[in-house]
């Protein structure tokens, strides 16, 4: 992908303003779809006529509850590209890898490989996990700016006899870029080492989410926009009956992943609307196109934030990513701003609650970054109000 193109895309608006199709705040600037993704209008009232149906009768909409989850994981794999037969539904990709941990036998002493940009949830779920059988996690650094070829080699070199599973992310969560998923389950495979994939960004975002692995988890209510509270999890054949939900319910002495259709009385309008989600983008954009405008305008935005920055901080140096994904860009920031998750989660609430601005705002190696993400409904003006007075805020600044 070319970075610094010298103008902005024109926006994607079949029929009107593509912002239309969203039920977000048009007063609010929205450049972190990244984060918690943004639901199609159509798809709310979808999941509104669900909530009816299920407050009409309860007795009957639980009772058909599986054969209508069965419906929409089938619409959802369809979506992915995998066997409806290998997929079952999960609240998020932290509660994915949570079940996969829960199943894993792990030997006594194990270790478990992951990076250290790894999503913090996750990291914290696998030291419970070796906690248990009084093993380590072996987190593996990996430079910003390291390629596949770099990469695969960093995380191999720190298997060992003991090592059981290896921890990987599709894309990164602080740092949005890829990781050679594909290549390292391959040699994990190879070593008898088990791969879980954390694809929380990837559904919609890459065309080919699921890269073969041992087990594979993605949100559903990030890049694809579903409703909140969406993932899947994806696993390799013959793995799945080792799986069963965080809950145990009646669906138990079912086979994977009908017991995960089993829920109780969990509310499952979130999951059941998201194939409309899906298929809203696909008929208004193409999937393809959105990919597409997305990755033009934030080679654009990256930019001119970039610069924007230099302008008002003096700041001038350019975040390397070794290998970029098409619906995230980092910005460096002053060193001076933030360094740490807690402080940036308070700059960023600032941000939204005092600018009106929504941000993403991540740290890694010491330094800050500002992760910006984009969708259909996002546009150059919104680039250009950003470097305006919410950036100028951002970074304590004036005019």
């Amino acid at each position: 992908m070319t970075l610094g193109t010298t103008s902005p895309p024109a926006p994607l608006s079949p029929g009107g303003d593509a912002a239309a199709l969203f039920a977000l705040d048009p007063d609010v600037l929205h450049l972190n779809h990244g984060s918690f993704g943004a639901v199609p209008r159509a798809a709310l009232a979808e999941q509104a006529r669900l909530k009816d149906l299920m407050e009409a009768s309860p007795v009957l909409w639980f009772g058909e509850l599986p054969e209508r989850l069965l419906l929409a994981r089938t619409a959802v794999a369809d979506f992915l590209g995998v066997p409806a037969s290998r997929t079952a539904l999960v609240p998020n990709a932290s509660a994915g890898i949570t079940v996969v941990l829960n199943s894993l036998v792990l030997p006594d002493g194990a270790e478990v490989v992951l990076t250290d940009h790894g999503y913090g949830a996750v990291t914290m779920a696998v030291e419970r996990a070796v906690a248990r059988v009084g093993g380590r996690v072996v987190r593996v650094a990996v430079p910003l700016t390291a390629d596949a070829e770099e990469t695969t080699a960093l995380v191999l070199a720190a298997f060992t006899e003991r090592t059981a599973v290896v921890v990987l992310d599709a894309i990164t969560s602080p740092t949005a870029r890829r990781m050679p998923v594909e290549a390292l389950s391959a040699a994990a495979a190879e070593r008898g080492v088990v791969s879980v994939v954390d694809a929380a960004h990837a559904p919609g975002a890459l065309a080919s989410p699921v890269e073969a692995c041992d087990y594979w988890v993605g949100n559903l209510h990030k890049y694809a926009c579903g409703p909140r509270g969406t993932a899947a999890l994806v696993v390799r054949e013959g793995l799945g009956e080792e799986l069963f939900p965080l809950i145990d319910s009646w669906g138990a002495r079912e086979s994977f992943p009908l017991r995960f259709d089993y829920q109780g009385t969990l509310d499952a309008t979130a999951w059941l609307a998201t194939p409309v989600a899906v298929r809203t983008i696909e008929e208004a954009f193409g999937w393809d196109a959105v990919r597409a405008y997305s990755a033009e305008l934030l080679d654009w935005a990256g930019v001119v934030v970039a610069e924007r920055v230099a302008e008002l901080s003096g700041w001038e140096r350019r975040a390397e990513v070794g290998m970029a994904v098409p619906t995230m860009r980092l910005v460096e920031l002053p060193p001076s701003l933030t360094v740490d998750r807690e402080t940036s989660d308070a700059l960023r609430d600032v941000m939204a609650r005092e600018h009106r601005t929504e941000l993403a705002i991540t740290s890694f190696e010491g330094r800050p970054y500002l992760r910006l993400s984009a969708h259909a409904y996002t546009t150059p003006e919104d680039v250009l109000r950003f470097v305006d007075a919410p950036l100028a805020a951002l970074l304590g600044t004036s005019r």
